[in-house]
């Protein structure tokens, strides 16, 4: 997860994206590989005592009670398995759902960022139609059939977004909506 903080330096809009947090005790790769291997001893254990059962090898002469509490260590491996790995997964999906709200956000505020420069352009609805297409990738065949009109009516629209926008191609429009959103990011 990373966390954005926006301030105000010198009129200079600035964002810092602060490296992701430590992860928690319980669901940190060490505590995780720690039960792991525990959780392999407890399998190794169970299979033995099937295996001295069903072919007379395994654990040789052992006390009942040792044995009892050999049991019930690896009953508690696993079970201390399924709570790691019910807390890993928790966590992932935490995670998940706030990435997909940052996607959301971020998603929003590109939109918000192409209707100002939009609005500032003085685009008419059909250039703001083309532009967008551009900024998506289509190409003028592509958006022609879109728009249910001739390659050259969109040739003509494009170069009048390219025209009012200050730019000579798709690359340096695309461009100034990355530099709108990267503006002022500092990563630390």
């Amino acid at each position: 997860m990373l966390d954005m903080q926006a301030s105000q330096r010198n009129g200079t809009h600035v964002t810092k994206i602060a490296s992701p947090p430590k992860p928690r005790f319980f669901t940190g790769p060490t505590f995780i590989v720690s039960v792991l291997i525990f959780q392999t001893l407890c399998a190794v254990f169970f299979i033995g005592n099937i295996a001295n059962g069903v072919f007379g090898f395994g654990f040789g002469q052992i006390s009942w009670r040792v044995y009892e509490f050999i049991e019930i260590g690896a009953a508690s491996g696993l079970l201390l398995g399924i709570v790691t790995s019910a807390l890993a997964l928790r966590r992932s999906s935490i995670r998940a759902a706030d990435a997909e709200s940052r996607l959301r956000s971020a998603t929003g505020e590109f939109v918000n960022v192409i209707e100002e420069q939009f609005q500032a352009w003085s685009l008419t609805p059909a250039e703001r139609d083309v532009a967008l297409f551009t900024l998506k990738g289509l190409s003028m065949v592509e958006i022609a059939a879109l728009r249910n009109t001739s390659k050259g009516t969109v040739k003509a629209q494009t170069n009048a977004v390219y025209r009012k926008a200050e730019v000579n191609g798709r690359p340096q429009l695309l461009s100034i909506f990355i530099d709108e959103l990267m503006d002022g990011v500092v990563v630390s």
